[in-house]
């Protein structure tokens, strides 16, 4: 019976963690799976030592802040890889934290998988390096990231984007409607501000004031804003209750809201690329702290933040970051998206190419295969 640690730091990266951990338990029902993740990945079998519900930070000043927090829970999952002694550690995304107990489970002669693997390809082969140099085998997502990954000597496997498989609705459109409430004959947007408190503090008043502006010159446009898992709800209705605008909160069927969504504003981030899979065009916004700001663009590498711009190695949507990130500008471009004319036209044949880009369904499967493969070797040549 194999045991395999996964950890995953975010809302995101339990979801991706969750949709491995089904592949896995399909493939090998008896295999025993742990770690850090969120209410996804419990319900998928995972048996979870450290949720992550009040994990999330940003930015260098708030991680500095972080830092004793996540050394002592890095600590703790060292304790449970040598309680256990699992035969591979699949390390989701979250790259501060996930590094470093990649580390530590080197150190100890567990093989790592990296999936969701840093960005090596916005902050340089600098970065690939220090990878390679950990982790046993990287599962490429994106094609340009497995070239990265392999000019600098690492184990990789480019498995697709693992969104071909999970973002698709559940049920028709006329249900979705009837489901959300929501009119057909009426715009609905979504107002995604992330799924950290910082971002949800920071993006979500931005959205609001931007929503107030449009809905003065659109009639009858329908918010829906999605709260992540790792969001409180009294924080929510909170903020909400500053603004005479009508927003309803949902927690769950996303992509079944999305399919009935004209448009989005959004943070920067996955979601932006779900959006796009589901034709629905985003606003990208993004603030982050001066510090954290100034020193993310010394390092990355690449000349836009939103995942569908940078698969298409184009803008092909709006990107409002920092000061840019005003109301009124979000609200101007946002506004074109929602009328049947050329811009949105563009923007849609844009996001069928970003599609294209991104290979063949079965990325889960792939990723599932890969783990238990590499923990099936190690716990053969540990028996040897």
């Amino acid at each position: 019976m194999l045991n395999i640690m996964l950890s995953a730091g975010e809302a995101s990266g339990d979801l991706h963690g969750a949709a491995v951990a089904r592949a896995l338990k399909t493939i090998a029902p008896d295999c025993r799976l742990f770690g850090m993740g969120g209410k996804h990945m419990r319900e998928a079998g995972v048996e979870i030592l450290y949720d992550i519900a009040d994990l999330g930070v940003i930015g260098v000043v708030e991680v500095i802040r972080s830092l004793p927090r996540l050394f002592r829970l890095r600590d703790q999952l060292a304790a449970a890889m040598d309680e256990r002694r699992p035969d591979a550690l699949v390390v989701i995304d979250y790259p501060g934290f996930n590094m470093r107990l990649a580390k530590v489970a080197k150190e100890k002669g567990i093989p790592i998988i990296s999936y969701i693997s840093p960005s090596a390809w916005a902050w340089g082969k600098g970065r690939a390096r220090e990878v390679a140099q950990t982790v046993s085998k990287v599962a490429a997502i994106f094609p340009f990231e497995a070239d990265v990954y392999r000019e600098v000597g690492a184990d990789v496997e480019f498995v697709g984007h693992p969104l071909l498989d999970i973002v698709r609705p559940s049920m028709p459109k006329e249900e979705a409607y009837r489901y959300f409430d929501a009119d057909s004959g009426k715009p609905v947007v979504l107002l995604l501000p992330g799924s950290r408190r910082q971002e949800i503090e920071n993006l979500l008043p931005l959205m609001l004031e931007a929503a107030t502006i449009v809905s003065q010159t659109v009639s009858g446009v329908q918010y829906y804003l999605p709260v992540a898992a790792t969001i409180p709800e009294d924080m929510i209705k909170r903020m909400l209750a500053q603004y005479s605008l009508n927003v309803k909160t949902i927690r769950d069927n996303i992509y079944d809201l999305m399919q009935i969504s004209q448009a989005a504003i959004a943070a920067s981030g996955t979601v932006t690329l779900e959006a796009a899979l589901m034709n629905v065009p985003s606003v990208i916004i993004y603030r982050l702290n001066f510090l954290t700001y100034w020193l993310g663009k010394w390092l990355v590498k690449i000349p836009h933040i939103g995942l569908p711009n940078i698969i298409a190695g184009r803008q092909v949507i709006p990107e409002l970051v920092q000061d840019a990130a005003r109301p009124e500008e979000i609200a101007a471009q946002l506004q074109p998206l929602l009328a049947d004319g050329e811009k949105r036209t563009q923007v849609l044949a844009d996001l069928a190419l970003v599609r294209q880009k991104l290979g063949e369904r079965g990325a889960v499967e792939r990723v599932a295969q890969t783990v238990l493969t590499v923990a099936r070797v190690n716990r053969e040549g540990v028996r040897e």
